[in-house]
């Protein structure tokens, strides 16, 4: 066994020139794990999901790490899809570090809006494009080059954890966690799953919004009628459920629902023009709500409808609609119990419900927020790594997503220290058409990581 002292902690600048030298074949590795589409919500893609671990696997052995293709067990009993569980060897009174990333990847949606194969990934300018580049191909190569660029240095010991199935919400997750403690339990934990301000300026992040997702089902009549013989006194159930929809927001966009909390202030500025840019919002669309614009995305609670079942206009008859269904996706402020918002809805949708319509609301999903402790060394000690790496000031932000698994971490490993960063930026696209990844932003998310490391491994 290796013994843990200050002298195996190579200098910022050796460091630099490592991850710089290596960077070219890193890039290459990216473009390898590109080319596997392992979309883990679709069956016809399981074989691919099994090689994206395997592949992953056979990364990190040869990192010099041991590598092993593990699973949970899903609520139901059935298998989990196959994650990665990668170890360095043993330092006695090292740190242990837990690096997570994931694997599997989002469908593509219509190939047609791509400029390119969405698994061929392809280098324009500054950025490597296809599906995974960045979420969470990138995640795994800055794991991988930290670890290649400490080889032989490396002070902590050290564990990667690349999961199979985060882009269809971890649902093996608590019991992989369980199962594979002893190989997973960690002093710190670092998730490279998120975002950076901007292109060129790193970010840690502090907040997570949760989720709730909830369907409403809404029923006027037993069957449908004849529009002409029976419409004005019965509003179709679209017009119904609109109705109820329409409630959830105020004149000025903000969520009408009470009890959800949220604050309309931000640490940073988030300009309107590039907020438009990176959405994609057309000309002539305001935004909604009030407050800071980065606060509305962070810290502030959002209902937004994600599923509308209705008839379709091809199909469209004179006839009255006698039922229609919708889907609401709740973004909870950090640190909100995501199951009470949920309920704070559906008592908001049951006070609001139109000339007494029959209206059933299900539950379907919980996922916690997250906030950091800002307080915490690691904290400090990452804050210095990606300012030191970038030569810029990284800032604390927000991310309007939810991450829920993290909540997990912290619930079963409660000694560990979370910390939260990425790679991604507001031009990354992920889940989107033309996913891309910013290649000048991985070399410094690489670099960090890898001086996050050594200081761990040196006590700050």
């Amino acid at each position: 066994m290796a013994t843990l002292t200050p002298d195996l902690a190579p200098s910022v600048d050796v460091l630099r020139a490592r991850v710089h030298e290596a960077f070219p074949d890193l890039v290459d590795e990216l473009i390898q794990l590109v080319a596997i589409p392992s979309i883990s919500s679709d069956p016809e893609h399981e074989a691919d999901v099994r090689a994206s671990a395997e592949h992953v696997r056979q990364r990190f052995e040869a990192a010099g790490l041991t590598g092993e293709v593990l699973r949970g067990a899903n609520p139901d009993g059935t298998p989990g899809r196959p994650g990665v569980v990668a170890r360095t060897r043993r330092i006695e009174g090292a740190p242990t570090v837990l690096l997570y990333a994931h694997h599997d990847v989002q469908p593509t949606g219509a190939r047609k809006r791509w400029s390119s194969d969405p698994f061929t990934a392809e280098v324009r300018g500054s950025r490597v494009y296809g599906r995974g580049a960045s979420d969470d191909g990138a995640g795994i190569i800055v794991h991988l080059g930290a670890l290649r660029a400490l080889a032989g240095d490396l002070g902590v010991n050290a564990v990667v954890f690349i999961e199979g199935e985060e882009e269809i919400g971890s649902p093996s997750f608590v019991d992989f966690l369980q199962t594979h403690a002893e190989l997973l339990r960690a002093d710190v934990i670092v998730v490279a799953d998120s975002h950076n301000w901007r292109p060129g300026e790193p970010a840690i992040t502090t907040t997570l919004r949760g989720n709730s997702i909830l369907t409403v089902d809404v029923t006027v009549l037993e069957h449908a009628v004849h529009s002409g013989a029976f419409g004005g006194p019965i509003l179709d159930a679209v017009t119904v459920a609109a109705r109820m929809i329409a409630s959830l927001h105020d004149e000025a966009g903000d969520v009408a629902v009470a009890g959800l909390g949220g604050r309309g202030d931000a640490d940073v500025d988030w300009p309107e023009e590039e907020f438009r840019a990176a959405a994609g919002v057309v000309d002539g669309y305001q935004l909604a709500g009030t407050g800071d614009l980065a606060a509305r995305v962070w810290t502030k609670p959002a209902i937004n409808v994600i599923g509308l079942d209705a008839r379709p206009v091809a199909q469209s008859s004179n006839t009255i609609a006698p039922d229609a269904r919708f889907r609401l996706s709740i973004r909870t402020v950090p640190g909100r119990d995501p199951r009470e918002a949920m309920e704070a809805v559906a008592d908001h949708l049951r006070a609001h419900i139109p000339f007494g319509a029959r209206v059933r609301i299900t539950p379907d999903e919980y996922g916690p927020g997250y906030r950091a402790d800002l307080d915490s060394p690691v904290t400090a000690d990452l804050r210095w790594a990606l300012t030191e790496s970038w030569g810029a000031p990284s800032v604390d932000i927000g991310v309007g997503g939810s991450i829920p698994f993290i909540s997990d971490f912290q619930r079963l490993f409660p000694q560990a220290q979370v910390v939260v960063t990425g790679v991604e930026d507001p031009l990354t696209n992920a889940h989107s058409e033309d996913e891309s990844q910013s290649l000048p932003d991985l070399e410094h998310a690489i670099l960090a990581e890898a001086l996050l490391l050594a200081r761990l491994a040196i006590g700050g």
